[in-house]
């Protein structure tokens, strides 16, 4: 058997080297079992030592670059939150950071969320927050916003329906329910769940099963449910409007949104951030906010929250034509002319008016049968004289409310109430 062979660390009898035999022509594979190992001279024990010496060394510079990073990334840990995994939710305040605590806490988990806050104030970011932090990352995000789609309609959207199971199913379809298998469904505006369509959706929650319109086939699902709402669903379970069964199994983990006049930290960041985004849009160069228009901007309490002003921000870029940005502070009407005064309460005059509107309602003929009745008009009511009398558009009553134009006009229809007394 030829000789020569280097010593081999391997123990398996796996073939660890060859070569080639001149005079046979042959190829000759030597393994650790064949091989017997020779001795090691003084100078090889030598480099052995220093070896074994510099690889100790090394592990403990190992170890200590690795305690130096640690540090630094306890050090970093909110920089790098803030900066990379929430970068589309600006704002620094405290009222903030605890809601993006609650949303790094909830997000791994499978649990049902509820989000309550008011319309403007951005559930959908969160929703969606919590969905890119959660196991379900890969999988499919879908919304609905069930204020938004008639009644008639909205079971369809949500469970699906078979085709022929109704006046119009001229084929099937596949419901929100269905397409968020695996993932996150987001239900914005729960609260306008019609009563008839609240068990079924009890059902999917509870037992994660459901069947389409027309079909007595079962279908399995498993999602993750988001749901928002901007409305009271206590009172609402008060006045037999919402199902308190659902309600339960909605609240596991609610995080309740502050309102901007909550967060006025984070207006300046949000003002700077939608003339950046609205400029660029415009094709205009706008490098500053005047300092009084910025105070004016933090002052103004925002009943439409974020909404609103990203819409103001964006109407001052439309006026603006130098590199400073146009704010047209004569839109924002000031509550109180003492900053001291409470900034929330609205005008003297407006408190009296909407007294006096609930009162003549109480004591109209077709008087209302619940508390939540006359509360509903009085909101109604605010909202429109906070609009001027202005039932749509972006900054309309209905927007206010959270509620499709026909909708509040029906209402309003409902309790008697004429947009021009407040015009």
């Amino acid at each position: 058997m030829p000789t020569g062979f280097a010593r081999f660390s391997d123990t398996t009898d796996t073939p660890l080297g060859r070569k080639h035999d001149s005079h046979s022509n042959v190829v000759s594979i030597r393994t650790r079992r064949d091989a017997q190992p020779s001795p090691l001279s003084e100078s090889e024990a030598l480099e052995v030592n220093d070896a074994g010496e510099d690889k100790a060394a090394g592990l403990g510079e190992v170890a200590d670059f690795k305690d130096k990073l640690a540090q630094e990334k306890l050090y970093l840990e909110e920089e790098i939150r803030s900066a990379m995994n929430f970068d589309q939710i600006i704002g620094d305040s405290p009222a903030l950071r605890r809601v993006l605590d609650l949303v790094e806490t909830v997000a791994p988990s499978n649990s049902t969320v509820l989000l309550i806050g008011e319309t403007g104030t951005g559930k959908e970011m969160i929703a969606r927050a919590i969905h890119d932090h959660s196991r379900r990352q890969q999988r499919t995000f879908v919304k609905l916003n069930c204020a938004a789609i008639p009644t008639g309609l909205l079971e369809s959207e949500l469970f699906g329906h078979e085709k022929g199971a109704f006046t119009g199913a001229i084929s099937q379809k596949v419901g929100r329910l269905e397409l968020a298998d695996q993932g996150t469904l987001f239900l914005d505006e729960v609260g306008d769940v019609p009563l008839e369509i609240q068990p079924k959706l009890l059902r999917a929650l509870q037992e994660r099963e459901f069947e389409r319109l027309g079909s007595t086939r079962t279908k399995k699902v498993d999602v993750r449910m988001v749901a928002a709402t901007n409305r009271d669903l206590e009172s609402m379970i008060a006045a037999r409007e919402f199902r308190s069964d659902l309600y339960y199994r909605l609240n596991v983990f609610p995080i309740r949104i502050p309102p901007l006049r909550e967060r006025r930290e984070d207006i300046p960041l949000l003002g700077r951030y939608f003339a950046q985004k609205f400029a660029q849009q415009m094709q205009k160069k706008i490098e500053t906010i005047p300092t009084g228009a910025m105070q004016a901007l933090i002052d103004w309490d925002w009943p439409g929250n974020v909404r609103e002003l990203a819409n103001f921000i964006e109407r001052a870029v439309i006026l603006t034509r130098g590199s400073s940005l146009a704010v047209p502070l004569g839109e924002l009407r000031r509550v109180w002319s003492d900053e001291s005064a409470p900034k929330a309460l609205p005008l003297r005059d407006d408190i009296l008016r909407i007294v006096k509107e609930t009162l003549n309602a109480v004591n109209e003929p077709r008087c209302f049968a619940t508390e939540y009745d006359i509360r509903q008009r009085s909101e109604i009511v605010r909202s429109l004289t906070e609009s001027k009398g202005r039932v749509g558009g972006q900054n309309g009553a209905a927007a206010r409310l959270g509620l499709n134009r026909t909708t509040l006009l029906s209402r309003m229809k409902k309790f008697g109430i004429h947009p021009k007394q407040f015009c």
